[in-house]
């Protein structure tokens, strides 16, 4: 499997919308928190493709992830993998670089979870 890392752009925004109601389902669910528009609105409203990069594999359209700087800190944000990629290594690799880059720059790497969703193990 050949990964890499793009700059996403606003042609991108369809598909992170429909990746993030997938992979956020279980999790919403659990929590009763589930509503279909709004887990797509919430990433259309906060959409900031300048921080964003869109995660390809063998050339196709495979999730996203972004750093957001906020001072001395990066805000891990808008992680998400097809779940056919999942649990093959990927996220791994891809949050190894993030990070890497990360300490390269001297910033401390920050994250927000739902309670109890297993990206708490990150």
């Amino acid at each position: 499997m050949t990964w890499a890392l793009r700059p996403a752009t606003p042609d991108d925004l369809d598909e992170l919308v429909e990746l993030r109601a997938v992979v956020m389902r279980p999790d919403l669910e659990r929590l009763g928190r589930y509503d279909e528009h709004r887990v797509r609105q919430r990433l259309r409203d906060a959409y900031q493709p300048e921080y964003l990069q869109i995660i390809e594999v063998d050339g196709e359209f495979a999730g996203s992830i972004t750093m957001r700087p906020a001072g001395d800190r990066r805000w891990l944000e808008h992680f998400y993998l097809a779940p056919h990629h999942q649990g093959r290594g990927l996220g791994t690799a891809v949050l190894r670089d993030a990070l890497d880059r990360a300490d390269a720059d001297g910033a401390t790497v920050w994250l927000n979870v739902l309670q109890g969703s297993p990206a708490r193990k990150l």
